[in-house]
């Protein structure tokens, strides 16, 4: 690397979108077309005079080789600036004029930093300026990030963590049992990203102050309005990233590392479908259609998800990995028996599904690992008839939502495509799948590992019934003994996944709650 590249950052990119700023950043000052001009006065938030504060932390998202976002929230409107350098004192570093936060975006924003050094760690500042009172700025707050390996970095290790389920089954932060400790254990990992699995929010399990554990002792919630009933509101839903963010070991571990996000069902409700009218009588508000509109909106306004919106994604992260990101609930089919014959109903949709094959077969990644947030031979029911998840339960020839599936991996077995990794969380307990052929109702496909992880804080459940349909063993099982079993209890796990860059070779590790590997394995570089 010449010494010029060593003093400078590349250029960093601004990238338009709710919340953005746009415009590209030249010799170290933006282009903005972002509005300057104020909330109304009155607006919800607004309280002109004195200093910003920023509310809950920073965080990074989606970082690839070259780009990354970055997000913060403030008290009150004002405009986003950001320092983003190679060392910790930002001596140096760029500067980077970001959007103005306002009522619109519930005073969050985001600022996509582009033309970033490939496999570096970086240092990045947030800070908040006035908007009545230019050039007074909020206290900062630092984070780091580190981008990915670019396509030709080849010898690069890569390890990155996965799981999912974070203050469900009335389990939220109990600062006198040590709030989500499982967080500080995954910081210590040290990985390059965090993959959550969905069920970033549980925005339909309301929170009590107190309660009684089996063994007499009390758990107290700390408790917000907006986790003290269902999410209907936009603000209720607003409300359920920012309850995670007052945990202190949550926050401290995304502002030093990049998250994937992945949308699932507890973001809006239970196990819900497009369409779904609710028979709850918790809700007033009883179409899903109109509740999941609100909560996609939090959702992106308050987790740095990529600035299109887009939900299913590939990441690539250099010559060894390609992760590819699913959405099984925006294009899910109506929760019923699942027998049916009909190809084109699923999870993922047409669109989705031609671009997971499509990209399957093009990728030269040495690993694609597959982040889908069901698992495929486990068998999740909804309620006494309908199935939620893939499996439909009789182990027989795929139907319903396995038809899906059967085409996915027999279109990439066909073309020759090796690889292929599951991750996936969900059902609240830690597992390792094996699916062969040999074992399988189907024959058409090459064997592949799934690893389940989870819940990151909340209620453990499991084991579920596996499926023969595809041929799945349980290697490797950690389940409670009692269903709803709480965080103060064990049974809450993390997944590692680690990629030797000279050897390529995959270990998995399926971890406690304190960090300790429960079971690994190391699958060698697939030929």
């Amino acid at each position: 690397m010449s010494a010029l590249d060593r003093r400078t950052l590349l250029r960093a990119g601004l990238t338009t979108g709710a919340g953005l700023a746009s415009g590209v950043l030249l010799g170290g000052a933006a282009a903005s077309a972002a509005p300057d001009r104020p909330a109304p006065s009155g607006a919800p938030g607004w309280r002109p005079g004195g200093r910003p504060v920023l509310t809950h932390g920073v965080q990074s998202g989606d970082a690839t080789a070259h780009s990354a976002v970055v997000w913060t929230r403030a008290d009150r409107a004002g405009r986003l600036h950001l320092e983003v350098g190679r060392r910790p004192d930002l001596r140096g570093a760029r500067r980077v004029r970001g959007p103005v936060l306002d009522p619109r975006g519930d005073f969050t924003g985001k600022v996509r930093l582009t033309g970033l050094p490939a496999a570096e760690r970086l240092y990045y500042r947030a800070r908040v300026e006035s908007l009545d009172r230019p050039g007074l700025f909020s206290e900062p707050l630092d984070g780091i990030l580190r981008t990915a390996p670019g396509p030709g970095d080849r010898g690069h290790d890569i390890r990155f963590v996965w799981t999912g389920d974070i203050a469900g089954q009335g389990w939220g932060i109990a600062p006198d049992l040590g709030g989500m400790g499982i967080f500080r254990a995954i910081r210590n990992v040290r990985p390059d990203f965090y993959l959550c699995s969905g069920d970033t929010v549980y925005a339909d399990g309301p929170l009590a102050e107190t309660v009684t554990l089996p063994d007499g002792r009390v758990w107290r919630n700390i408790v917000t309005p907006e986790k003290s009933k269902v999410a209907e509101t936009l603000a209720e839903y607003r409300g359920q990233f920012a309850y995670n963010l007052l945990d202190e070991h949550f926050r401290a571990f995304v502002a030093e590392v990049p998250q994937v996000n992945q949308w699932d069902d507890h973001e809006v409700t239970n196990n819900w479908y497009p369409g779904e009218i609710l028979d709850d009588a918790r809700y007033t508000e009883r179409r899903v259609d109109v509740l999941a509109a609100r909560a996609r909106q939090a959702f992106h306004e308050w987790v740095p998800t990529p600035s299109d919106g887009r939900l299913y994604r590939r990441l690539p992260y250099g010559p060894l990995l390609d992760l590819f990101v699913l959405d099984m609930r925006t294009h899910k089919d109506p929760n019923d028996g699942n027998t049916y014959a009909d190809p084109k109903r699923g999870l993922l949709g047409r669109e989705q599904r031609e671009w997971l094959v499509r990209e399957l077969k093009r990728s030269k990644a040495t690993w694609k690992v597959i982040a889908a947030d069901l698992p495929i031979g486990l068998v999740v029911p909804d309620g006494a008839t309908a199935q939620e998840g893939i499996a439909q339960g009789d182990g027989g020839a795929p139907a319903g939502r396995e038809l899906e599936f059967a085409e996915i991996l027999r279109a990439t077995h066909r073309a020759g495509v090796r690889g292929i990794v599951f991750l996936t969380a969900d059902v609240h307990y830690t597992a390792a799948h094996h699916y062969d052929p040999a074992r399988a109702a189907v024959a058409d496909f090459t064997p592949f590992w799934e690893f389940v992880s989870g819940p990151a804080h909340a209620g453990a459940f499991g084991p579920n019934a596996l499926d023969g349909t595809f041929g799945p063993r349980a290697v490797f099982v950690h389940a409670p003994p009692a269903a709803n079993t709480s965080p103060a209890d064990g049974f809450q796990h993390f997944g590692e996944v680690s990629i030797d860059g000279p050897s390529g070779a995959l270990t998995v590790h399926l971890r406690d709650q304190d960090g300790r590997s429960l079971w690994t394995t190391t699958l060698p570089a697939p030929h």
